[in-house]
């Protein structure tokens, strides 16, 4: 590999300047990048060198060097580089025609040398990627897979980024957190508040939280999904712009966003909450029973079919997450299952809706609302459907779903389900067994 270098060489000579007058004569450049090749492929530099379509004023220049004509061969010209390095050596200009390449055309490591450089420094940062607390399960061990596939780690081993992977490695120790501000985040891991602001760290950091949530790879360059996955992971970017949209949820009056909450599930609208609401004026959710879903059309849906409760005995509200459960969605549902709300949950059958689930029962204890295989193979039957993609999720609460969603390789999305969630609705959470 060849470094070029500006002006006089890098490796000493006894006479730089005559140097650059004779073999560093423009007219030899042609000459100089074939020696310096031969010494970057770790070949010979004695043996002879044909110069083709030789031009006169590299004859010329060959010439002058040599004190007398270079042999020809029509209109090549054979070089002897022995010649060369000994007429350098008695004239005091270099002693030896490697030291005059290298001065000329800058250090040249052998492609040998230089591999065996980037396998070290390739392992070395392959060994900090493959640290930290998360090794050992199955969405770091895809990550760090997926940066081996992709050239990322080469990449980052010739660009001497081991700076860069212990950073990831720190950043990935901290998650999840507990609404922790990006920027906080961002000091606590690498010492700079914008380290996680659209840079090469805070891509890296992505692609492995896209592969735990089983997100698309192309999906990362949406900042909808970027700050979506953040929240996931407990990180908040920004707390205006994280929210959950609500149906029918009343709260305790006791604050301002309470008294909104309350009016809006009595006109049967949907609401936004944001998290900044949530951290400010904190709710008490009046709910028996919580529905979460995925998609906003269902929620659509039951606004405009008016199928939630706005009286009684059990009032029954809808939550949507949107995709991904934002931090607001979070910390609303956690006020819900404290204050002893019954919680059931879908999404789409697919990998993600799987986890969202599997979260949700984790999390708040919350029971599959319509999430069994039974349930999956109505809905097959009843239209068209798509692929899945991404990596497959388990579904512990009915093993036999994930499976025969592996078998059929299909996803089916919300939507089909309406009628029968509005169903569900309107019988006030009759599918939601009480908390455990």
């Amino acid at each position: 590999m060849v470094t070029p270098t500006p002006g006089a060489g890098q490796v000493p000579c006894a006479d730089s300047a005559r140097l650059r007058r004779t073999l560093g004569d423009p007219a030899l450049a042609r000459l100089v990048a074939r020696l310096a090749r031969r010494l970057e492929l770790g070949r010979r530099l004695d043996a002879p060198l044909i110069l083709d379509a030789a031009t006169e004023a590299e004859r010329l220049a060959l010439g002058r060097l040599l004190g007398r004509p270079p042999t020809r061969h029509g209109y090549s010209l054979r070089v002897w580089p022995g010649q060369l390095s000994a007429a350098l050596r008695s004239a005091g200009i270099a002693p030896d025609l490697h030291s005059a390449v290298e001065a000329l055309a800058g250090p040249v490591v052998s492609r040998s040398e230089a591999a065996a450089a980037e396998r070290v420094a390739r392992e070395a940062v392959r060994s900090v990627i493959a640290s930290g607390r998360h090794v050992g399960t199955s969405w770091h061990e895809r990550w760090v897979a997926a940066l081996e596939a992709d050239g990322t780690l080469t990449r980052l081993a010739r660009s001497g980024g081991g700076r860069l992977a212990a950073q990831v490695v720190a950043v990935l120790d901290q998650l999840p957190a507990d609404e922790l501000p990006l920027p906080v985040l961002a000091e606590q891991a690498t010492g700079d508040t914008k380290a996680l602001s659209g840079t090469p760290l805070a891509r890296l950091v992505l692609r492995a939280l896209a592969l735990r949530d089983g997100v698309a790879n192309s999906a990362l360059t949406r900042r909808e999904m970027q700050r979506a996955l953040w929240e996931a992971a407990g990180v908040i970017p920004d707390d205006l712009a994280s929210q959950a949209l609500v149906l029918g949820l009343a709260a305790a009056p006791a604050s301002p966003l309470g008294r909104w909450l309350a009016e809006a599930a009595e006109a049967g609208i949907p609401f936004r909450v944001t998290l900044h609401q949530l951290a400010t004026m904190p709710v008490t959710p009046q709910a028996d029973a919580v529905f979460v879903c995925e998609n906003p059309s269902v929620l659509r849906a039951a606004a405009a079919a008016g199928v939630l409760p706005r009286r009684g005995t059990r009032p029954v509200a809808l939550v949507c997450t949107e995709g991904i459960p934002s931090a607001a969605c979070h910390r609303l549902l956690g006020a819900c299952a404290r204050a002893g709300a019954a919680i059931g949950w879908r999404g789409d059958f697919d990998w993600t809706g799987l986890r969202t689930v599997d979260a949700g029962i984790t999390r708040y204890g919350a029971r599959p609302w319509r999430m069994d295989w039974p349930d999956y193979e109505d809905a097959l039957a009843t239209g068209d459907t798509e692929r899945l993609r991404g990596p497959s999720a388990p579904s512990p609460w009915d093993p036999e779903l994930a499976a025969r969603m592996a078998e059929t390789g299909q996803a089916v999305m919300e939507e089909r389900l309406i009628p029968l969630l509005l169903a569900d609705l309107s019988k006030a959470g009759e599918r939601v067994p009480p908390a455990p």
